[in-house]
């Protein structure tokens, strides 16, 4: 079976640099890096008394890892914004959690070479349960300053309606 249905052409997977992270309804500036989207099922085993000595398997409860949003430190306040909504010093009594709003759905999308839109995954119900607003400073070191978001989700899937880009060859322009 082919490994691309449009683009039977192409043999290299996809790259995983061009991505871009989206949640309310807009693209977020600036992120650098995705934690990876992991599952794991527990292994329920048993076993029946007359059964032969080894053990049946099955899947028990299954449950979705954090994911880790990294991006250069800007002006640009939305991942402090969505973390204060977890927990704001000094907000005052009964206010330091806004429980009406505090989790989101994200998208990321994963593009191809050419930039065009070749998979994406809706992450559902995501909040922050770290936040990292600047890293360790060092007058000696020579790096971008990033801010971390750790998102707690209940689970992710696929989004089917992105379906794989016709990508066109390149041609050269003509000649003068």
């Amino acid at each position: 079976m082919a490994q691309f249905s449009v683009n039977t052409h192409r043999f290299d997977p996809y790259k995983n640099f061009k991505f871009r992270v989206k949640w309310d309804g807009r693209y977020v500036a600036g992120v650098s890096k995705v934690g990876a989207l992991k599952r794991t099922s527990e292994v329920v085993e048993h076993r029946e008394g007359g059964d032969p000595s080894t053990v049946r398997k099955s899947p028990g409860q299954s449950k979705y890892e954090p994911i880790t949003l990294e991006r250069g430190v800007t002006h640009d306040t939305e991942f402090e914004k969505w973390a204060n909504k977890v927990w704001n010093f000094g907000s005052g009594l009964g206010a330091e959690v806004s429980l009406k709003d505090f989790r989101k759905n994200i998208i990321l999308e994963m593009y191809n070479e050419a930039g065009q839109l070749a998979i994406a995954y809706k992450v559902y119900r995501c909040w922050v349960s770290e936040y990292q607003a600047l890293p360790e400073l060092d007058a000696g070191a020579n790096a971008v300053a990033i801010q971390t978001l750790k998102l707690e989700n209940e689970g992710w899937e696929r989004d089917y309606e992105v379906t794989e880009p016709s990508e066109s060859t390149f041609t050269e322009p003509a000649a003068s």
